[in-house]
């Protein structure tokens, strides 16, 4: 009944063309994750489901505040037609804090490390789907410079916050906190650009979720030791995470060469500098993390713990997704311009 109303209420979201029954899907989503978040009987995460609600509650009271200004002032509660300024403004800010994003992203990283792996990989990834979708919706209609100036600050807050953070569940919070403003950024030029860079996001993303699951593991001194349970699982995940912060060959180039391309023909070149900056911090923690795996295999010595007698187990689609998440990028001079 959980998973159902979780994919039922994202898919009646993104499907409808009225307010009111985005509001609906949006909530019967959050109240059926709640139980999810809350599954491990512990404070943490009773604290992180508490977080969650209250955030999420005061995003739809926005969302239902922007909704009902709007039907009052144009008689129109169609979601292409959120033309009232105060409206998109308010919405767009609830839609923000709904996936997590500067300026409020407070609650996202302190929900991941309350949480199980697996429920962390709900959160960054299926969650941010309905909000995105409904800001793609209404992007026309909202005004270029809060979109620009949100998405700077959620990429420079991204950067800044995972580069002193230990907790891997954390670090991906930051993680998608920077991916996100790169998505908010452009969606003010390009909307089509903002949807393939969050779906890349979410490919990427998944796969090393996947492998974290599969090895028990949660914090950087755990990773120093992965390679005493796969070997395999060790250089995909190091791959994955230079993929995630966007170095080339690998996927996650592509969207971000992309939306810098798409910046330069717009003539916003110190917007593009700027992001290439922000980028620059977040690559800080990515290859901090890809230092330990990498440079701790043995025979290095290592003062912590070998977890040789963990069980690793396979999945048939991290397997797949493994191979998607590293190398589509050379699919480039396919998409059309």
């Amino acid at each position: 009944i959980i998973t159902l109303s979780i994919t039922m209420g994202t898919i009646m979201t993104m499907s409808s063309s009225n307010w009111l029954m985005a509001w609906i899907g949006l909530e019967l989503n959050m109240l059926a994750i709640l139980p999810v978040i809350s599954k491990p009987k512990t404070t943490r995460a009773s604290e992180a489901t508490t977080k969650y609600f209250l955030t999420q509650a005061i995003a739809s009271a926005m969302m239902l505040l922007a909704s009902t200004t709007n039907a009052w002032q144009t008689g129109n509660w169609d979601i292409l037609e959120l033309k009232n300024k105060f409206s998109t403004t308010i919405m767009t800010l609830s839609l923000l804090m709904k996936m997590g994003a500067a300026p409020i992203h407070f609650w996202l990283p302190e929900v991941l490390q309350g949480t199980t792996l697996q429920t962390a990989l709900l959160i960054t990834t299926w969650q941010k789907l309905a909000p995105i979708t409904l800001m793609y919706m209404i992007s026309k209609n909202i005004q270029p410079t809060i979109l620009v100036s949100l998405g700077v600050l959620s990429m420079i807050i991204g950067g800044l916050g995972g580069v002193n953070q230990t907790q891997l569940r954390k670090t991906m919070a930051y993680s998608s906190i920077n991916n996100l403003g790169w998505t908010t950024m452009i969606m003010a030029f390009s909307p089509n650009m903002a949807i393939m860079n969050i779906l890349i996001y979410i490919i990427m993303t998944t796969p090393i979720f996947f492998m974290m699951t599969s090895t028990s593991m949660k914090t950087l001194q755990n990773m120093s030791t992965m390679w005493t349970t796969s070997m395999t699982t060790t250089f995909s995940i190091a791959l994955l995470m230079l993929s995630t912060s966007g170095l080339p060959p690998f996927t996650g180039f592509m969207p971000k060469m992309l939306i810098l391309n798409e910046l330069i023909t717009q003539k916003l070149t110190m917007l593009a500098t700027l992001a290439i900056m922000t980028s620059l911090i977040s690559l800080l923690f990515y290859l901090r993390i890809t230092y330990l795996i990498m440079m701790l295999t043995s025979p290095m010595t290592t003062p912590s713990l070998t977890k040789w007698r963990a069980q690793n187990q396979k999945s048939q689609l991290m397997t797949m997704m493994t191979p998607t998440a590293l190398f589509i990028a050379h699919l480039i001079p396919a998409i059309p311009s």
